[in-house]
C-alpha cells in the first residue's frame, strides 16, 4: 500500500471515529459534577449550536423571500418612508444575524478542536452555566468583564 493511501486512509478512519454518534438522553444537561467537556457535553453544546444556526438561516430565507416581495412602487411618501425604514431595520438585523452564524461557526470549530469551553484569555474553564446562556462565549464571565473595562476604557479617551 502506498505512503499516500496509508495516509487516506488513517484519515479516513480517524473521520469515523470522530463522527460516532454520541448517546445523548432529550432531557440532558450538563452538570458540573461530571468531567468537563467530555463527550455528551461536547454533543450537548454542537447539537444546541447547530440547532440555533439552522433557526437563524431559516429565518434569513423568511426575511429574503418576505423583502423579494415587498418590492413595489409605494406613491405616498410617508408609507415609502417607513417601509424603507422596516427594509433598513431588517437588513441591520439580517447583518447581526450573519455575524452571529460567524461565531457559531466558530465555536463548532473550536468544538471539533478540542477547544471549546475554555476561555481564550486565561485557558481555564467557561462555567457550563454560561455556556448553556451562551453557547458561543470565549471567554469566562471575569474574563469577559475585564474586557469589556478595557474596552470602555479605551472608548472613552
Amino acid at each position: 500500500m502506498s505512503d499516500k493511501q496509508s495516509t487516506s486512509d488513517e484519515g479516513l478512519i480517524r473521520g469515523a471515529e470522530m463522527k460516532a454518534e454520541v448517546f445523548l438522553p432529550e432531557d440532558y444537561q450538563p452538570a458540573e459534577d461530571e468531567p468537563f467537556m467530555n463527550e455528551r457535553q461536547l454533543e450537548y453544546f454542537r447539537r444546541k449550536l447547530i440547532a440555533w444556526k439552522d433557526e437563524i438561516l431559516e429565518d434569513s430565507r423568511e426575511t429574503i423571500e418576505t423583502l423579494q416581495g415587498s418590492t413595489r412602487n409605494i406613491p405616498d411618501l410617508t408609507d415609502r418612508a417607513s417601509e424603507e425604514t422596516d427594509r433598513a431595520l431588517e437588513l441591520r438585523t439580517r447583518d447581526r444575524q450573519r455575524k452571529l452564524v460567524s461565531k457559531i461557526e466558530s465555536a463548532l470549530r473550536r468544538i471539533d478542536e478540542g477547544e471549546y469551553g475554555y476561555c481564550e484569555v486565561t485557558g481555564e474553564p467557561i462555567s457550563l452555566k454560561r455556556l448553556d446562556a451562551r453557547p458561543i462565549a470565549t471567554m469566562t464571565l471575569e474574563a469577559q468583564e475585564r474586557h469589556e473595562r478595557r474596552e470602555k476604557v479605551h472608548r472613552d479617551d
